[in-house]
């Protein structure tokens, strides 16, 4: 193939280890299993799931024997947030049962998410922060010191805010990243954030090794791990979580490998689901277990039951092929496989044989509820700003300023989440059209002349709620000076503080588009864009736009209050 060269090794070996876990032969007794479905695997669906659905998983996920449930981010978005909250309200979560919810190291995102769990008996607050080579040098442009600001500042609101409520709340951090991070720092990070939380015997700390992108065979992955077990501090307190992706196709031997390697706990989503190629498969990685003899702690005795549950809620499938749970997985059509099955089951009822040991079966289906006789960017409530912008710019040629892809990143996931629905790329266009661009009311600009004597002067023809006027305003430029005349008719109180403009096309013909943000009186922003043959007219338009809607804002805002 082509391009070999562009593609080097993007993980950090551990400095050496013991390797003890190289030397064991099989995992000896269950991980502490915490689904991660609600959260990492609804997010990555098309459409992610409502809140009755969610609540109907996880009622599954209890049935099942998940202890920790990962149920989203609540500060991310309403149903998040109602999600959380309906759980705890309505009595839903069993006392032995720990919810887990995401937070950002951000004071309002964790205030947020210690409000969502008010009343909550226990709970797992997730913080993260992303800690990687190429995140701290393409994304963040931070230093590692800064880095590890990020993460102890986090830990110490998490820890500031848990005074504030009562509960069982216990923490975990997470080096998302962690693959594409140094040993070193990886471990220097998750130390500074545990002298902050000083896990203690009835305070234990989770510290999270993510896969988040797969970069190297699963033995880097178990020194990775190995070498953090080793040499983390208040280690007998700190339960060693893996939380692998599947890019490689490895997410198994990742997180089997890892527990090897002295992790306590994994987690998961049922049949893999998750962002790219998916999480790590708990159903799997269970029957592994079982098929070694050893109890997974998980009730998976009806797979199929639990394969019809989850394409019905979820609007997956599952392959053919997909271990133990596939349709075809157990089938043989080779004639010789048919043979050695019907042999070996024959031979194992003659001799009332305890142990299973049946050719081409390496468990037998009937213990999960199986019979031998028959057996790219898309838009919805959970995307970011960097998506739908990226959507706007490829697929329609709209290069929004960065803050105000922030502000239409908002107003379509807040439409998505409330028509809980996968937007397509036109209903992302026609969301920002509709709202951003030519807005005509109840301000417009019929026409508009200059004169320049030292500095513009501009006649310009105004229609307001149905009314016309004419005034003549002074400015620095053509923009300033129709910005002055829109004062001077309507007495609105606002500033002008950013102004971009580019083609919206390729060629001669190219239409102008022009981005303009204003700040109201009280400092609120708003955005608008123009779109027009002329610059300067696609300008006016973007001013338009951006005047309009901060006035039907305040007059939304005006009505709600009376």
């Amino acid at each position: 193939m082509k391009n070999t060269g562009k593609y080097t090794r993007q993980f950090f070996e551990a400095p050496k280890t013991s390797m003890k876990w190289a030397e064991k032969p099989y995992i000896d007794k269950a991980p502490i299993w915490c689904s991660v479905d609600l959260r990492d695997g609804n997010q990555a669906l098309i459409t992610p799931m409502s809140l009755v659905e969610k609540l109907e998983y996880f009622a599954e996920l209890v049935r099942l024997g998940f202890k920790e449930i990962e149920i989203g981010f609540p500060a991310a978005s309403e149903t998040e947030y109602d999600f959380c909250r309906t759980l705890i309200e309505k009595g839903l979560i069993p006392d032995d049962v720990t919810i887990q919810v995401l937070t950002q190291s951000r004071e309002h995102i964790i205030e947020k998410t210690f409000e969502a769990l008010r009343g909550c008996k226990n709970a797992i607050v997730h913080l993260y922060n992303s800690t990687s080579a190429a995140q701290r040098e393409q994304v963040f442009h931070k230093t590692k010191e800064a880095i590890t600001d990020i993460a102890v500042s986090g830990a110490e609101l998490c820890k500031k805010y848990r005074e504030k409520y009562s509960g069982n709340y216990r923490f975990e951090y997470s080096p998302e990243s962690f693959t594409g991070t140094e040993p070193e720092f990886a471990l220097e990070i998750c130390n500074a954030v545990l002298d902050v939380w000083k896990p203690a015997p009835d305070d234990k700390v989770i510290i999270n090794l993510p896969v988040t992108v797969q970069l190297s065979m699963p033995h880097i992955y178990a020194n990775q791990v190995e070498y953090m077990c080793e040499n983390l501090k208040y280690r007998e307190n700190v339960i060693v979580s893996l939380h692998p992706h599947n890019d490689r196709g490895c997410a198994v031997a990742d997180t089997e490998f890892g527990l090897l390697a002295g992790a306590d706990r994994v987690e998961g989503t049922l049949f893999g689901n998750g962002e790219r190629t998916g999480n790590v498969d708990i159903i799997t990685l269970a029957m592994n277990m079982y098929s070694q003899g050893v109890d997974p702690e998980l009730d998976l005795s009806n797979i199929p039951g639990i394969v019809e549950f989850y394409t019905r809620v979820t609007g997956m499938n599952i392959n053919e092929r997909q271990p133990y749970s596939g349709t075809l997985v157990f089938a043989a059509f080779s004639g010789s496989h048919q043979d050695a099955i019907a042999k070996g089951l024959k031979w194992r009822e003659e001799n009332s044989d305890t142990h299973w040991n049946v050719p081409y079966l390496p468990l037998d289906p009937n213990d999960i509820g199986r019979e031998y006789e028959s057996d790219v960017i898309r838009i919805n409530s959970q995307s970011g700003k960097g998506g739908i912008g990226y959507i706007l710019e490829t697929r329609f040629g709209y290069d929004l300023p960065k803050k105000m892809r922030e502000a239409v990143g908002y107003l379509v996931k807040s439409i998505s989440d409330h028509k809980h629905k996968e937007l397509m790329p036109d209903e992302v266009y026609n969301i920002f059209r509709t709202n951003y661009v030519d807005i005509i009311t109840p301000l417009n600009i019929i026409s508009a002349h200059y004169k320049q004597n030292g500095c513009i002067t501009a006649e310009v023809e105004i229609m307001l709620e149905g009314a016309k006027s004419c005034v003549s305003a002074k400015g620095n430029g053509r923009l300033d000076a129709v910005s002055n005349a829109i004062r001077e008719c309507t007495g609105i109180d606002y500033s002008i503080n950013a102004y971009t403009e580019h083609a919206l096309e390729v060629g001669s013909a190219s239409k102008a588009v022009s981005y303009v943000e204003v700040l109201s009186g009280t400092g609120k922003s708003f955005w608008g864009a123009g779109v027009d043959d002329d610059i300067v007219t696609s300008s006016r338009k973007a001013l338009v736009s951006a005047i309009n809607n901060m006035m039907n804002a305040q007059q939304n805002e005006a009505q709600s209050q009376n």
